[in-house]
């Protein structure tokens, strides 16, 4: 039996992968970044890509897409992300947010059995996220939502997020976590050669610095160390005021945990603990997808900026906890024959 689905704000094709891996035929889809959508072509080429503005596929082109059993998408979260009682103003003014009235949209025109959104755990204070959930309600969806962490699901990674799956004709009731070891970062890419010594160009690509910060780098104890344990003398100027965090800054992952949440600003030492535990560099482009569960050898392109390789990993659903969803949606499939 096969069961079709459409992937919405499809980046380089997190949601897609997993869901493949889970057996799950994915038909369609929608990524508006034409550099980014040439990456989830290169690794998912029986899917039609639709490079497009979601906004400028019509209610008949969504129709004329056929029969579709799952329409799963994680609208653009970096607007929601912030989000909380105190800054709900900013954070509607983001023109972003807005696309999740696209994703109802898709799903009230296709009428898909399940649907499946992830997001970050902010969207509960967007008043637009609550009045989607009574609207699914009203056409008929069940609808399961709550917080998880995806490190309680196999991933080497500390992610919370916000998931949500709904179905036409099941009780949804999704775990919080699996019974499944704690992937830690060692887990995840001690193996890897050293870039200089890497045949893979993707695990080439990281962070390069001034003489001075790359002095600061060999300077962090490994293994867990950050900017605090450096002598003052090298703090920054913005670090020594009082009460000042973000201690992360300039921290180096810890081998034996789960690495801190992959980000659009995983390359750097500055947005984050994206420092290797032990070789004086940042993660590369490559253990940054393997942190976030990719295969391998999934396909990115070399010749594309690090900023953009760095957003797409970041902004991905990682694959593995797409196909425990998967998996979870073809098993209440299956039951039903």
């Amino acid at each position: 039996m096969t069961i079709n689905a459409i992937d919405l704000f499809a980046g380089c094709g997190g949601l897609t992968e997993g869901l493949e891996q889970a057996g799950i035929t994915v038909k369609y889809a929608v990524e508006l970044d034409p550099r980014i959508s040439k990456i989830y072509e290169g690794n998912h080429h029986k899917t039609i890509m639709i490079n497009s503005d979601i906004r400028r596929i019509s209610d008949d082109d969504f129709r004329r897409m056929g029969h579709v059993d799952i329409v799963a998408g994680c609208p653009p979260c970096q607007g929601f992300t912030q989000m909380n009682r105190n800054n709900k103003r900013r954070a509607y003014s983001d023109k972003r947010n807005i696309l999740i009235e696209e994703y109802l949209r898709a799903v009230k025109i296709i009428k898909p059995n399940f649907i499946m959104m992830e997001n970050v755990p902010q969207i509960i204070y967007y008043d637009r996220f609550n009045s989607m959930l009574e609207e699914l309600k009203e056409i008929g969806y069940s609808i399961d939502f709550k917080e998880i962490n995806v490190k309680d699901f196999g991933i080497p990674q500390s992610r919370r997020r916000l998931v949500l799956i709904g179905a036409l004709s099941h009780d949804v009731d999704f775990p919080f976590r699996m019974n499944t070891p704690v992937k830690t970062v060692r887990d995840a890419i001690e193996s890897l050669p050293k870039p200089t010594d890497s045949s893979d160009p993707i695990h080439r690509i990281h962070s390069n610095h001034t003489p001075y910060i790359q002095h600061i780098i060999e300077l962090i104890p490994k293994n867990g160390g950050n900017r605090k344990n450096l002598p003052k003398k090298y703090w920054l100027e913005c670090h020594k005021k009082a009460n000042i965090g973000y201690s992360d800054v300039y921290g180096r992952m810890f081998w034996d945990r789960p690495s801190p949440t992959i980000t659009g600003g995983c390359l750097s030492p500055s947005k984050g603990r994206f420092l290797h535990p032990t070789q004086n560099r940042s993660i590369s482009v490559r253990e940054a997808s393997i942190l976030q569960s990719f295969p391998i050898d999934y396909y990115f392109d070399d010749k594309c900026p690090k900023t953009i390789l760095a957003q797409m990993i970041g902004n991905a659903i990682p694959p593995k906890f797409a196909k425990i969803q998967g998996l979870y949606i073809k098993e209440m499939i299956e039951n039903e024959d």
